[in-house]
C-alpha cells in the first residue's frame, strides 16, 4: 500500500492547483457569462443574424465546457479522499483503483491547466501546418520528411484530422515542402509553440564517407480563420495563376489546371494549393492560407490593418534555432528557448513532443503575468 500512500499525497498538490486555476479561470463570472449568453439564445429574433449566433452559441459552449470540466476535477479530487478513507488495508483491488484514477486526475488537470493558457483569439482554430527544407541538400529534404512524420504521429495521438494541402517532394528523398490542414480543437494553439528552424545532427545516410553532417528545416504554423474572423482582401492586390500539379492526385489532376498560386502582390507573400482536383477548391483553401498568413503579419508587425503591410514585412525573420535534435555523437533533443531536453530521440521522432509544447507555453504564460 506504499504506491497508495505515495499516490494519496499528491492530493494536497491536486487541491492547491485546482485553487490556482479557479482564480485564473474566475469560475464565478463565468458562470455569470454563461447565463446572459443562455438569456441572449433565448431571444426570438436569435437566429437573425446567423453570424451572431454562432459566434454567440460557440462562446457559450466554451465557458460551459470549462465550468464543467473544472467542478468535474474539483469532485473526483474529493470522490478520492473519501474512497481513500473508506478503503481496507488488504482490499488491493480498490487500492489499484485509486491510484489509477489518480494518475488519469494529474493527466486531466495538467490538460485543462495548459488550455486556460491558450487564450489567444485564434487559439482554439485549425492550424496549417508548413515544413520547408533548408541547408543540408538530400539530407535536409530527408530531414523535413522525418519530421512530417513527427508530426503526423504527433496528431494522430491528439485525435487531430490531417488533410494534405501541398506537397513536393525532394529530388533524391525526402521532401522540399508541405502543408497540412491539422483539425482539431486547440491546434493552432499547441502547435504556434513549433515555429521556427529545427536542427538535425547525424551520420549521413546519403554519405559514403559516413561523415556527421548538420541538416535544417523551418516550420511555420498559422491558424485557419472561422467565419467570423475572416478578412476582405482587396482583389486588385492579388495576381492569381494556375498550374498543372507536380505532386499527387492521380492523372485527372495532372492533365488540367487545377492548381492554383495566389500572389499577395504589396507584400510579396505566395500561397499555392495543389491537392484538390478542382482548380475552385484548391484557389478556396489558398485564400485561407493567405489570409491566415496575413493575419499573422499583422500581428507580428503590430500593424491596425492589413492594408498597412508592404513587401518589407514580408521577410520578418525565424531568428535562430528553436530545437536540435542530436543522433550523433550522443542522443538529445533540446529546446533552446527553454532549456527542456531529452535523450529519448526515438520517442520524440514518433511524435512525442508534448514537453516541449507545454514548457514554451508555460514559459509564455509567466511573461504574460
Amino acid at each position: 500500500m506504499l504506491e497508495l500512500e505515495n499516490q494519496l499525497l499528491k492530493l494536497n498538490e491536486f487541491k492547491n492547483i485546482l485553487k490556482e486555476m479557479g482564480a485564473s479561470l474566475d469560475i464565478p463570472n463565468l458562470i455569470k457569462k454563461s447565463k446572459e449568453l443562455e438569456f441572449i439564445m433565448q431571444e426570438k429574433d436569435f437566429w437573425e443574424d446567423v453570424n451572431r449566433a454562432q459566434r454567440i452559441t460557440q462562446e457559450s459552449k466554451v465557458l460551459k465546457d470549462k465550468i464543467v470540466r473544472y467542478d468535474s476535477l474539483v469532485n473526483r479530487v474529493d470522490d478520492i479522499e473519501v474512497l481513500s478513507e473508506l478503503i481496507d488495508e488488504d482490499d488491493k483491488d480498490t487500492a489499484n483503483e485509486i491510484i489509477d484514477e489518480i494518475k488519469k486526475l494529474e493527466g486531466d488537470i495538467e490538460t485543462l491547466r495548459i488550455e486556460i493558457m491558450l487564450s489567444g483569439e485564434y487559439d482554439r482554430n485549425d492550424a496549417l501546418l508548413t515544413l520547408h527544407t533548408g541547408v543540408g541538400g538530400t539530407d535536409a529534404n530527408d530531414w523535413t520528411e522525418m519530421l512530417l512524420r513527427m508530426y503526423t504521429r504527433w496528431c494522430e495521438k491528439k485525435g487531430y484530422k490531417l488533410d494534405t494541402i501541398d506537397y513536393l517532394a525532394g529530388d533524391e528523398a525526402g521532401v522540399k515542402s508541405v502543408t497540412l490542414r491539422v483539425k482539431g480543437e486547440f491546434a493552432y494553439g499547441y502547435l504556434k509553440t513549433e515555429k521556427g528552424i529545427h536542427r538535425l545532427v547525424r551520420i549521413s545516410p546519403f554519405n559514403a564517407n559516413g561523415k556527421r553532417q548538420t541538416s535544417f528545416a523551418s516550420v511555420e504554423v498559422l491558424p485557419e480563420l472561422t467565419k467570423d474572423q475572416d478578412i476582405d482582401i482587396n482583389p486588385v492586390d492579388l495576381r492569381i495563376d494556375t498550374y498543372r500539379s507536380g505532386g499527387a492526385g492521380g492523372q485527372h489532376v495532372n492533365k488540367t489546371e487545377s492548381a492554383v498560386r495566389i500572389t499577395h502582390i504589396p507584400t510579396g507573400i505566395v500561397v499555392q494549393c495543389q491537392n484538390e482536383r478542382s482548380q475552385h477548391s484548391n484557389k478556396e483553401i489558398a485564400m485561407n492560407m493567405l489570409k491566415s498568413k496575413l493575419i499573422e503579419l499583422k500581428e507580428r508587425a503590430h500593424k491596425e490593418k492589413i492594408e498597412d503591410l508592404t513587401g518589407e514585412l514580408k521577410d520578418m525573420g525565424w531568428g535562430s534555432q528553436i530545437r536540435s535534435y542530436v543522433f550523433h555523437p550522443y542522443s538529445m533533443v533540446k529546446d533552446h528557448r527553454t532549456g527542456a531536453e531529452t535523450s529519448n530521440v526515438n520517442g520524440v521522432m514518433d511524435g512525442d513532443i508534448d514537453m516541449f509544447i507545454t514548457s514554451v507555453l508555460r514559459g509564455e504564460s509567466k511573461n504574460s503575468d
